[in-house]
């Protein structure tokens, strides 16, 4: 799968960060030095089981009163832009007086390859989505429309959504602990780190199945 940069993240990437969670890649991105790149934690799964691994494409609207002639205009055209293994990262402002996403947005999305959605916002036809297990993560659920109320200014843009950071192309994890954005320049490295943290939480795990003290294990592998 290919973002709209040309940047590959390959089914053997994907696999490996098929194994892991949010809450392991956040610590290897801390250790390397960024320790900025959980969105809030507001921003929730529709449902638990909803995951995504992508590449991010972003989307940014603004709170616009009145109704424009070519309403949604900017959002259908990111809509055909997208491919196969992309998530949708939408940068509302933390706007919560409507819902930008839907059932029909997430069914188009579904279509062209995306694999989940990320906003700050708002949805809506949340049941409906939950059906359809399509990953929303979101700030909450409201049965407003958008149209006369905000509007898509830009896509495939720089974006801050839930106070981190987003270009499209950067990795985006999310499951049920949170949406973690990985910078698309430092995904090997955290990869690795959160491969070699993972394998030591297993060991640890299993030290504390066996009742040892947990200040002993702790001083044994350092990890908690």
């Amino acid at each position: 799968m290919a973002n709209s940069e040309g940047v590959l993240l390959t089914e053997p990437v994907v696999h490996r960060l098929s194994k892991l969670y949010s809450a392991v890649l956040c610590d290897s991105l801390d250790r390397l030095g960024h320790r900025n790149q959980g969105l809030a934690h507001t921003i929730r799964p529709l449902f638990p089981e909803a995951r995504i691994i992508g590449a991010a494409r972003t989307l940014l609207s603004v709170r616009q009163p009145g109704f424009p002639e070519h309403a949604y205009q900017k959002e259908l055209e990111a809509l055909d832009t997208v491919r196969p293994g992309d998530v949708i990262v939408f940068s509302t402002g933390n706007d919560l007086a409507a819902a930008v996403w839907g059932e029909l947005l997430s069914t188009a999305a579904r279509a062209k390859g995306a694999v989940g959605a990320v906003l700050d916002g708002l949805t809506r036809d949340a049941a409906r989505i939950v059906m359809k297990t399509f990953p929303v993560f979101a700030q909450g659920i409201s049965p407003y429309d958008s149209h006369g109320r905000s509007t898509v200014i830009a896509y495939d843009v720089p974006i801050e959504c839930g106070g981190v950071a987003v270009n499209s192309g950067d990795v985006v994890f999310a499951d049920f602990d949170g949406v973690i954005v990985i910078p698309k320049n430092v995904l090997e490295p955290v990869l690795d780190c959160a491969e070699t943290k993972a394998t030591r939480e297993g060991i640890v795990d299993e030290e504390f199945r066996k009742g040892r003290k947990v200040v002993e294990v702790f001083a044994e592998h350092g990890i908690l």
